[in-house]
């Protein structure tokens, strides 16, 4: 499994789309726990939260970065904090969709996070029960149409995250 630098640098190395299907209600990122409090408490976020740099970073180099993120409303106060991020994402070029559990089964997907990059490389995200990142694990070539089924499956059933945004803000 990669972690750390080692499953940064994928980041750096894909040559053309990078896509994510998150499927956590929380995520417990310690990097974030001060900004999550500042959130909570209702704190300015920063220019940051405007127009995300590690996301700009990727699209100013043409690379196309993208998710679709499975959820169930009512949010947790982590997904309204992430989900309050999100507009600054698409500031800086991700693409953004939202499906909804809490209005109609979704399409049939994994129970778990992956990155695509480049439709060449897939890995499966490994977290703890509460969220933390365990690792990425790279997988077989022979899985990569199942994956690649996987992201047009969830792109074709998600909403824009700003139509998502408008009503469930």
């Amino acid at each position: 499994m990669l972690a750390g630098e080692q499953f940064g640098r994928l980041f750096e190395s894909f040559e053309r789309t990078a896509f994510r299907l998150e499927t956590l209600a929380v995520y417990d990122v310690e990097e974030e726990a001060d900004e999550f409090r500042r959130f909570l408490a209702g704190e300015p976020m920063g220019p940051e939260w405007e127009d995300n740099p590690w996301i700009r970073s990727m699209t100013d180099r043409g690379k196309q970065v993208a998710r679709v993120h499975v959820l169930t409303s009512p949010l947790t106060d982590y997904l309204r904090y992430e989900l309050s991020a999100y507009p600054g994402n698409i500031s800086a070029g991700e693409s953004i969709g939202i499906i909804d559990l809490a209005d109609g089964p979704g399409p049939a997907l994994p129970d778990h996070d992956f990155w695509l990059f480049d439709d060449r490389e897939v890995y499966r995200m490994h977290y703890t029960s509460a969220g933390r990142f365990i690792g990425a694990e790279p997988l077989t070539s022979p899985r990569l149409p199942e994956y690649r089924a996987y992201r047009d499956a969830a792109q074709t059933a998600a909403v824009p995250f700003s139509e998502y945004w408008e009503r469930h803000r």
